[in-house]
């Protein structure tokens, strides 16, 4: 009788072994190929992304940002997350795109700055390059305005002062060093104190930013929205990350039904790819 308990007893603690160890729906879903929502032929965001059933893309006007980043350029279907030391991001499974964004060798454009370029990108590619500039973590403002007419800054700890220490120089070689500038000394913390808030989902757009700001802390955008006759909303969402690595569309490894549109809610868990955000916070640029 009591061998017949014993080996009840190592059952059960197998049985919760093995339920403990189980891959999790997050992890799981991974692997679900969304074959109906995703068109592996096309190379930019709308167009490698369908519109689930009942949906319509919300309309953005011709040239706006909104409009820049769902038309954003796409790699092939299947292409990897690269790091910015040309080797393969350990994990494949949470992504349906990668951006065409280059990736610097030197390391510095991780989560924040990939946004931070591509933003800037789309002011100097409209003639908007006076409204380029961000927040150090210090909270010290730096325009590439300054910049280009050679102001450089001197920074020691939280102190920072600029200085004409260089000639005038307006070319783009020129302002991706200041973007390399912009992030060694902006970043999640620097976006999160500088950038409006949004208050309501319902109030979300192209552009907005899911953010977590501290140190270390993440950020993704959104890249594309629908909306349906009720008025629900939903989004997809692409980030760069740390390390330095391809800029990647993500999917949405909670709901593969839905995936790679995503249900954005405030103060809530959001599952990205690889992190997740634990009470969900919105940005959006200026």
């Amino acid at each position: 009788m009591k061998k017949a308990i014993l080996f009840i007893c190592i059952l059960i603690s197998l049985f919760a072994i093995a339920y403990q160890l189980k891959p999790t729906k997050h992890i799981a879903n991974a692997l679900v190929v969304e074959s109906n929502l995703v068109d592996e032929d096309s190379l930019t965001i709308e167009s490698r992304v369908n519109v689930p059933k009942g949906y319509k893309r919300v309309e953005y006007a011709k040239g706006s940002f909104q409009d820049y980043l769902r038309g954003y350029n796409l790699k092939p279907f299947g292409s990897k997350i690269i790091n910015y030391d040309n080797s393969e991001y350990y994990w494949q499974k949470g992504h349906i795109g990668i951006l065409d964004v280059p990736v610097p060798k030197n390391g510095l454009q991780q989560c924040a700055d990939a946004l931070m370029r591509i933003r800037s990108e789309y002011l100097w590619d409209n003639d908007r390059k006076d409204e380029i500039g961000f927040n150090f973590t210090s909270g010290h403002y730096c325009s590439w305005f300054k910049y280009a007419e050679g102001h450089r800054p001197k920074i020691n700890g939280n102190k920072v002062t600029f200085n004409k220490t260089a000639s005038s120089n307006h070319s783009k070689s020129t302002f991706y060093k200041y973007l390399n500038l912009i992030y060694m000394y902006s970043g999640t913390l620097s976006l999160y104190n500088e950038l409006p808030k949004i208050d309501s989902t319902e109030d979300l757009k192209i552009g907005d930013m899911l953010i977590k700001g501290g140190s270390p802390g993440h950020i993704v955008m959104i890249a594309d929205e629908i909306v349906n006759e009720a008025g629900e909303k939903r989004f997809l969402l692409f980030q760069g990350n740390t390390p330095a690595q391809s800029v990647h569309l993500v999917k949405n490894l909670e709901d593969s039904t839905l995936s790679p549109w995503y249900d954005l809610k405030m103060n809530s868990k959001i599952p990205v790819s690889n992190y997740t955000f634990g009470s969900s916070k919105f940005v959006r640029f200026k």
